[in-house]
């Protein structure tokens, strides 16, 4: 049967004490022993010679007048604390004994008057007549200087055994009340340590400890564990490599988050406590990710947050071969499906035998494609840009919509801020919006106007159209993830994108109503770098009605 930790610790914590109690006991009753024969000799020794100094006792002694001697000497002894006080005289035989009269005239026992006779105070512990005893011993002194009798003054060893163990049963008593305390306060104490660790086992703590450090190191995207003081506890091995960072985890833990990753407005402190967030796009360093954090509460107090991001990089690489993919196969649909129709309506023109008109229809068809064709090549650097603008106009021209492009649109050269995916993605997202929007009105359908211009300073982006508008409703709210006007299908994405990709470029969205309906998105992003404008860190939808 295996012992949970909070009993052997509890265990553990009560057998400590008992035996450092037993200890401090054993120090002190013999400590307080020693203490008390030294202040019992003491005592004895100060009666004895004292004792030995009265002029009447010393004459009684040296006479030998065991008449005078009796009463002088009951009279003290009952004012000692003494067990017995003897008076023996030069030859050591008994004059006066405090405990057995019929003593008188014996001799004295223990065998240690030698020195005292010899005129020397002794302090000795003997066999006497009474038991073992601690007994002090001082001559007394005729006139002459001569010793005449011996005083003794002692304690039985019996009598200060029974102080001694007085004195420890106190401190017993105390130390029985003391271990009790001990006992209560151990157990709550173990009980709290369990409660602590979430009632795991020693081993169960270091399971997890292992199993979690194989986790972190297996994750592709990177985390890192902060504290409530923003400081690093956990970075994994995708983060160090992700972020560029060549120190040991060991040297990264402690350190502020600021001094490993650049202030952005994913670690304001007001917005971390205000809630948590799920693939948002941001900027750490010079990388752009797509980051997630989440609150770390053990009940209801803050521990910090877990932070998980990931390179968009190898992400829009994926969407964007994917969204190749998808526009090769619109376009090929697209372009069937007219082609198609255009060999029906070429085909019933020479069944009908309208041969000039079959040509007429030939050469407007090819004309209003090339006269497209040329438009966009000429004006747009980009082929992935030329191709998207065409798809786009096909795919326009197959839902009944038209797209008008601005003779101003030029943008011959890459943009600095932003790569050229996310704008692709942008103009994307913009187009499709306002292509549906048109779609979804009552006829007559006006077309969807198209300016895409860069200059040395910025690239202004604006698509109007005249469809069904913006729901009053949602047009504050419409830059939020998951916020959409469309009815099916997964959407409310791709305003999403558009703000993450034009705040990070330090640019500015404007949204106003069309005349007599409809949208217009304008979009300024900074052309460089340097020249970036002193725009708001978080995105802006400016309304104008």
């Amino acid at each position: 049967m295996k012992v949970s930790f909070q009993i052997k610790l509890f265990i553990s914590l009560v057998a400590f004490f008992s035996v450092l109690f037993v200890l401090l006991g054993c120090y002190y009753y013999f400590d307080v022993n020693r203490q008390l024969y030294q202040e019992m000799s003491g005592r004895a020794k100060i009666q004895a010679e004292e004792i030995a100094l009265i002029p009447s006792l010393r004459k009684a002694v040296a006479k030998k007048d065991i008449r005078e001697i009796k009463p002088f000497m009951q009279n003290l002894a009952t004012r000692s604390d003494a067990s017995f006080i003897v008076i023996g005289d030069n030859r050591g035989r008994h004059l006066y004994h405090s405990v057995f009269e019929d003593r008188v005239g014996t001799l004295l026992v223990g065998g240690d008057n030698q020195e005292v006779l010899a005129g020397k105070s002794i302090t000795t512990i003997r066999q006497g007549g009474l038991g073992i005893s601690l007994r002090s011993k001082a001559p007394v002194f005729d006139e002459a200087g001569k010793v005449t009798g011996i005083v003794s003054v002692g304690y039985l060893t019996s009598y200060l055994a029974t102080i001694t163990f007085g004195k420890a049963l106190d401190i017993l008593f105390a130390a029985v009340l003391l271990l009790i305390a001990l006992f209560a306060f151990s157990w709550f104490f173990t009980r709290s340590i369990k409660k602590q660790i979430f009632c795991l086992e020693p081993r169960e703590i270091g399971l997890l400890v292992r199993q979690q450090k194989a986790m972190m190191e297996s994750i592709y995207e990177g985390v890192i564990a902060i504290d409530a003081d923003m400081r690093i506890e956990v970075i994994n091995q995708a983060a160090r490599r992700l972020l560029g960072l060549s120190q040991p985890t060991r040297q990264l833990r402690g350190l502020p988050l600021s001094e490993v990753i650049a202030s952005v407005p994913f670690f304001s402190r007001s917005v971390m406590l205000a809630k948590d967030t799920h693939d948002e796009i941001c900027r750490f360093n010079q990388l752009t990710v797509i980051a997630s954090r989440v609150k770390i509460m053990l009940e209801t107090s803050l521990q910090g947050w877990v932070v998980t991001f990931r390179d968009r990089n190898g992400i829009d690489s994926l969407s964007a071969q994917l969204s190749q993919v998808k526009r090769y196969a619109d376009n090929l649909r697209i372009m069937r499906h007219e082609q198609l129709n255009r060999m029906t309506t070429l085909s019933g023109l020479l069944h009908m035998g309208h041969y000039d008109e079959a040509i007429r229809y030939i050469q407007a068809q090819s004309e209003y494609a090339q006269e497209l064709l040329d438009f966009i090549s000429s004006r747009f650097g980009s082929p992935t840009l030329c191709g998207l603008l065409l798809g786009k106009a096909a795919r326009a021209r197959e839902k009944g919509v038209e797209l008008v492009f601005d003779p101003a649109c030029r943008m011959d050269k890459s943009l600095q801020t932003l790569a050229e995916a996310e704008i692709i993605s942008i103009i994307g997202n913009l187009l499709d919006n306002a292509i549906e929007a048109t779609q979804r009105a009552s006829a007559p359908r006006a077309p969807v106007e198209v300016l895409i211009m860069l200059n040395n300073h910025e690239l202004i982006i604006e698509i109007a159209d005249r469809g069904i508008g913006i729901d009053p409703a949602i047009r504050d709210r419409i830059f939020e993830r998951g916020v959409t006007t469309k009815t099916s299908g997964d959407h409310g994405m791709g305003l999403y994108l558009i703000a993450s990709y034009v705040t990070q470029a330090d640019g500015t969205i404007e949204v106003s109503d069309n005349s007599p309906r409809g949208t217009i998105f304008s979009l300024f992003i900074p052309a460089q770098e340097d020249v970036r404008l002193s725009l708001p860190t978080t995105q802006e939808a400016h309304y104008a009605t």
